[in-house]
């Protein structure tokens, strides 16, 4: 993409804030926000939070600049474009007069808000992390719906030495639902059959561990077991990938397995790897095929043939998907 002098210099008007309603008292919020600071320490950013920054720090590589949470000027200005990266609450509190570009930090499911299109037609686009995604949202939404990523930070995520890997596999495990069914059906199968081919591992839990833990464990890794359901995005196996090592996914497919919505809202195919090439690694569906899977994934694996942080940086990084994103909002004005 070849940005013109004025398209650089022109702002993006980015809007994104955290919801955080009074809970038992008005105004407990802020007492609440304090008392959890003091509690747990400094909140880490979640996934709908890093698609924000992610996206600033992608613009601030590119020159690109940006108003952040700038109200007062963009109801002065009702012909620029409003881009309301997240959560829906920013919509609601707001009396948006401007077009907007909506996502992609929203609501799982249409059936959420079926309506949104009636409260606010002055919606231009609405962004979905991703293809599945983007698929579920288009017969709600119509063409409205499209999938943009938000970027991985190549600098922060990076390769380690290779001469400092001592294990063969991190174990990266994010089985959120059904855990009682898939401890012994899944992860302790595949623990065992590690085992058996004296392949030696470390488990890392999703929600139980702090960043530097990934960090640290991909350093030692020479590849990585990732095990999930499905993803939006999957900025976890993508910052693995990022830092150049190979996955070897489980990948089941079938329905979207949310249990706020399941199995009362049916959609498939989902994905737990959705953006994928043969560089990243090898997926397997279940226990059945694994055997056969990690043979294949360790024969490429030794011949050196994957490519994991090559994808990344031909597709996902901080400025690739900062400049998607800005020729989405260009095309809007246009």
């Amino acid at each position: 993409m070849v940005l013109s002098p004025n398209e650089l210099l022109k702002p993006l008007n980015l809007f994104y804030a955290e919801p955080d309603p009074d809970r038992w008292l008005p105004l407990d919020r802020y007492p609440r926000k304090w008392i959890r600071r003091v509690v747990r320490g400094e909140t880490r950013p979640g996934g709908v939070m890093m698609v924000a920054l992610n996206l600033m720090k992608g613009l601030d590589r590119l020159h690109i600049p940006y108003r952040f949470n700038d109200h007062r000027y963009i109801g002065r200005h009702p012909e620029e474009i409003a881009c309301v990266i997240g959560k829906p609450h920013l919509l609601e509190q707001y009396p948006w007069k401007n077009p907007v570009v909506f996502g992609a930090g929203i609501f799982p499911h249409p059936s959420d808000d079926p309506d949104l299109l009636k409260r606010h037609p002055n919606i231009k686009k609405i962004l979905v992390p991703g293809d599945w995604m983007a698929e579920m949202f288009t017969p709600f939404y119509g063409d409205k719906v499209m999938a943009w990523p938000t970027g991985i930070d190549t600098r922060e995520w990076a390769p380690a030495p290779a001469g400092n890997k001592s294990i063969d596999f991190l174990v990266y495990d994010k089985i959120r639902w059904e855990r009682d069914q898939y401890l012994p059906e899944l992860l302790q199968p595949l623990l065992g059959k590690l085992n058996r081919h004296s392949l030696s591992y470390q488990v890392l839990r999703y929600g139980a561990y702090a960043p530097e833990d990934l960090k640290t464990g991909l350093a030692r890794a020479k590849a990585v077991l990732f095990l999930c359901e499905h993803e939006t995005q999957g900025l976890a196996y993508q910052q693995i990938l990022a830092s150049g090592v190979p996955v070897l996914a489980w990948d089941r497919g079938g329905f979207w397995q949310d249990p706020a919505y399941y199995p009362a809202i049916k959609f498939g195919p989902v994905s737990s790897v959705p953006y994928w090439s043969d560089d990243c690694g090898i997926k397997f569906i279940s226990i059945a095929d694994f055997d056969e899977k990690l043979s294949e994934f360790t024969d490429i694996q030794s011949r050196n043939k994957f490519d994991p942080r090559s994808y990344i940086l031909n597709n996902l990084t901080l400025e690739k998907c900062a400049e998607s994103y800005l020729k989405i909002i260009r095309s809007i004005e246009n």
